[in-house]
């Protein structure tokens, strides 16, 4: 077919990062001070873009500061579709934004995505999770004071997965199943 992979996740960040273990004198109880306001949150798309022969691997994303719809979810489909000339297999859960009426609207208008779905309850066989579990050990610890701060943090480490085909490979890797031969 010659088309090229699409593995589509999303996720959120909050000031509120979780922790590592860390270190300190005996007696001396380490202390991270970080904001209190649970309700800013960061949330990302996803998708790793595989390309028809295997042999590249991209990653795409789109962030809002406020929660995702159908509006949001269409707009980082416009903007794959804006990157990817070739047809397009796309995969990614059953996630009640996917299934949204604009959403399905919008997929049936560009005959170059095939959608297909991730079984229930089955993350673990989602590759672009890995996106995410990197992304959340590399900001782990950081405690970040505000929405700027979180933003850098987040993006830094989508940043470093983005420049490693290493990285990359290992989102797909993780799921233990046969992506790319």
């Amino acid at each position: 077919m010659g088309a090229t992979l699409v593995l589509e996740d999303e996720s959120g960040f909050s000031l509120v990062s979780p922790l590592k273990r860390t270190w300190s004198r005996r007696g001396q109880t380490p202390v991270w001070k970080t904001s209190i306001d649970h309700h800013q949150r960061l949330n990302l798309l996803g998708a790793l873009l595989v390309s028809p022969k295997g042999k590249r691997i991209r990653l795409c994303i789109r962030s809002y500061w406020i929660s995702l719809t159908g509006k949001e979810v269409i707009a980082f489909l416009q903007q794959i579709l804006d990157r990817v000339s070739d047809p397009m297999v796309m995969v990614w859960d059953r996630h009640p934004i996917h299934k949204r009426k604009t959403v399905q609207d919008f997929l049936a208008s560009h005959e170059r995505l095939h959608m297909f779905y991730f079984p229930v309850a089955a993350p673990e066989l989602n590759p672009a999770e890995f996106i995410w579990t990197q992304a959340t050990e590399y900001t782990a610890g950081t405690a970040p004071h505000n929405a700027k701060e979180l933003k850098t943090n987040v993006f830094n480490a989508i940043a470093r997965t983005r420049t490693s085909q290493k990285r990359l490979q290992a989102c797909l890797l993780g799921t233990h199943l046969d992506w790319i031969n």
